[in-house]
């Protein structure tokens, strides 16, 4: 089901740009620094990982666009239990929809919401790998923030963003637990203008 979801999302958004006036569609990828906000323990470190996919740019004005996005984002968090090193991971199919305002010199500020869906869900104590995936709520929503910059003669550019979670992520009500992250990568314009 949620690959159906997600595949039926990812085609309204290829088709709503080719069908626009003045949109590109672009590759991107980068690194990830995520980790859990969870109100039960404060001792959780940032996960690296890594995300990748594709992206539209619409422009709606002059200074006004719109930038959907589908990637697929690796995530989650350290942690100690009991004396133990956790590692949680957690792999996300992520479906932002940044508002950007653009600068005449390539720079530009983005907001707006993301959708995440939970693609599966591992917790590794030491060197046992379990499957927790039925613990985590399938979808996440959440607020990005962050800008980025554009080189019109290349089409190349990169970003920094700030991904906030809203979707207590867990199932069970003993915590609330909030997806964080901080995600800085590169991507590439087809046919920039």
């Amino acid at each position: 089901m949620k690959l159906f979801f997600t595949t039926a999302l990812s085609i309204l958004f290829f088709t709503s740009i080719a069908t626009a006036q003045h949109a590109n569609i672009g590759i991107k990828g980068g690194l990830n620094a995520y980790s859990v906000q969870h109100t039960n323990s404060s001792d959780i470190n940032p996960l690296l990982g890594f995300h990748l996919g594709l992206m539209g740019h619409i422009h709606i004005t002059d200074q006004f666009a719109l930038q959907p996005e589908v990637t697929f984002s690796t995530q989650g968090a350290n942690y100690n239990e009991g004396g133990d090193d956790v590692k949680l991971f957690l792999n996300y199919v992520n479906i932002p929809l940044l508002f950007q305002y653009m600068f005449d010199n390539g720079f530009r500020l983005q907001a707006g919401p993301q959708l995440g869906v939970l693609v599966n869900a591992k917790r590794r104590l030491m060197s046992t790998e379990f499957d927790v995936t039925n613990s985590y709520e399938a979808i996440d929503l959440g607020l990005s923030l962050g800008f980025s910059y554009v080189n019109p003669e290349s089409n190349y550019g990169w970003d920094l963003r700030y991904n906030h979670g809203l979707t207590d992520i867990r199932k069970d009500n003993n915590s609330n637990v909030f997806n964080r992250g901080i995600q800085a990568g590169v991507f590439f314009l087809l046919g920039h203008k």
